[in-house]
């Protein structure tokens, strides 16, 4: 009873946090750690110790199956040459280059150990970066480029994790070791997450209840991870594979309300998890300096050794991949070199959480050889990499967007591709209306054709941007105060005992309804 009231308060408080964020135009992961940090000294708060498997497959997977939900596979494969050289490439030139800084500092400690360490911090988080990048409006290209690189990037670190700690453990490992790991964690991944794909497709396409389907929903992060596990596949691939493509096929698989209800639980699902996440990493300051012993100046050294060369490193391979790979591929054929403003931001974006903390807990206690191995400190500069990095980067990446002055995406462009579109699909609705014509009243038929006419024209009138009131929203705004007041009228009604509470709840449905359409036409 005493651990759900820790885990309670914990998340009480992180939906404090985040509502305070929002109050003060403040990004909610930066001010969650921050928070975290002040909290974790504040007596009597609860302590939450972060356990490594518990964000490894009970918070990482549905974290990463919502966003590989949401993820345009088009796209994702229209940049995978990009993603990939950051996900893959980036990575491992990271691991190495803290690996040979740390083990240049602390020349008794084992190599695969420092490379160990490097793997740990390599990755930037898949929650942080995209999270920090939607909210503060960055082009669509340079979204797809983070999130596909937040998508794969952990299971690069972790395959090289697990590869080093085993080298650290004593174990010989040479290349077809490596060839090995890299093929059992990656091609299992593949087709367990292809596996999941087709069973989990085929039941969402049986299911009709939308209760089960959201309930099957839950179910499939978890259920690809563990099958993933047992044959010591990567568990983070096969949720990314099963994510995109169940969210491809997403309109083919589900009925609307099932879309409806699936995407307002992962929508809070993933609210509560990442301000659960952010806050938790914060709160573990106290447990992470509890065993340092290290003299203070080299601790200060070698913290900003490994921040310097983890902020340098992703810098120093975005210019030379963005440009150099060009001139020796077709790539500058179809997708020609962008302006030097783009690495910046994407080098900027590079921000660490909770998985680099969670595989630092995750390192072996102790060497099978009688070799000095500072655990802690590791644990300590994976800590510091994430603080540093969420908080001072993702802070100042709003700024540094806006100095660089990024070209936007054309929202004119978007509003004339989707009118071309939606005048299409009026015409295939048009054309389906009029061979049904018959088997309705006139009456029907010609509301079903005004209706037709009201979408279309919402969608040139996107395109007007004179800043007056479009006829759209003036419907909008008195069809909410209609709203307003039916719903009144059928409250006191309740109250007066006139209408029972199923009548009640069923109009509160349709007006609900109703009202939730008219607020997403305003957003858009």
């Amino acid at each position: 009873m005493e651990s759900l009231f820790e885990v309670v308060v914990v998340l009480a408080v992180a939906t404090l946090g985040a509502a305070l964020a929002r109050k003060l135009g403040v990004l909610a992961p930066i001010l969650l750690v921050v928070l975290g940090l002040a909290l974790s000294f504040v007596p009597g708060f609860p302590h939450v110790r972060l356990d490594p498997d518990l964000v490894l497959v009970g918070i990482l997977p549905p974290l990463l199956y919502v966003a590989a939900l949401e993820t345009s596979v088009p796209a994702f494969r229209l940049n995978l040459r990009p993603i990939l050289l950051l996900a893959i490439g980036l990575v491992i030139f990271t691991a190495f280059a803290v690996g040979v800084v740390v083990h240049l500092l602390l020349p008794g400690v084992p190599f695969a150990a420092c490379l160990a360490l490097g793997a740990v911090v390599a990755p930037p988080d898949a929650v942080a970066a995209t999270a920090v990048a939607r909210r503060i409006g960055l082009p669509r290209r340079v979204v797809t480029l983070l999130e596909g690189e937040s998508l794969l990037n952990d299971a690069t670190a972790l395959v090289l994790l697990r590869v080093a700690t085993i080298a650290t453990l004593g174990t010989s490992v040479g290349v077809g070791d490596v060839a090995r790991e890299v093929l059992v964690a990656t091609g299992g991944g593949i087709l367990v997450g292809a596996a999941g794909v087709l069973v989990f497709g085929y039941l969402h396409k049986r299911i009709s209840d939308p209760l089960l389907d959201n309930a099957v929903s839950l179910i499939v992060p978890f259920a690809v991870v563990f099958a993933a596990e047992e044959i010591h596949a990567s568990g983070v691939v096969a949720v990314v594979v099963t994510g995109l493509g169940i969210g491809h096929r997403m309109p083919l698989l589900m009925s609307a309300a099932s879309r409806l209800q699936i995407g307002a639980f992962w929508r809070l699902a993933r609210f509560l998890l990442e301000g659960l996440v952010f806050l938790l990493v914060g709160l573990q300051l106290r447990e992470v300096v509890r065993d340092l012993n290290e003299p203070f100046g080299f601790l200060v050294a070698i913290t900003a050794a490994v921040l310097a060369t983890v902020v340098l490193t992703r810098f120093a391979w975005l210019f030379p991949v963005t440009y150099l790979t060009r001139l020796v591929s077709r790539a500058r054929q179809r997708d020609p070199a962008p302006l030097a403003k783009f690495p910046v931001v994407l080098g900027w974006a590079g921000m660490r959480g909770v998985v680099t903390l969670a595989a630092a807990l995750a390192l072996p206690l102790t060497l099978a050889q009688e070799r000095p191995y500072p655990r802690q400190l590791f644990v300590w500069l994976a800590f510091a990499v994430i603080v540093v990095t969420l908080v001072a980067q993702g802070a100042t990446l709003p700024a540094v967007a806006r100095r660089l002055r990024l070209p936007p995406d054309d929202p004119v462009a978007d509003a004339l591709s989707a009118a071309g579109v939606q005048q299409q699909a009026s015409h295939a609705a048009r054309e389906r209306l009029d061979a049904l014509a018959d088997t309705a009243p006139k009456a029907v038929v010609d509301r079903l054709r005004r209706g037709l006419e009201e979408r279309t024209n919402l969608a040139w009138e996107r395109l007007g941007g004179t800043g007056r009131e479009t006829p759209s929203h003036a419907y909008g705004r008195l069809r909410q105060e209609m709203i307003d007041a039916e719903r009144e009228v059928f409250r006191a009604a309740r109250d007066a005992g006139r209408i029972p509470e199923e009548v009640l709840v069923r109009a509160y449905r349709d007006l609900d309804l109703e009202e939730s359409l008219l607020r997403q036409e305003k957003k858009s």
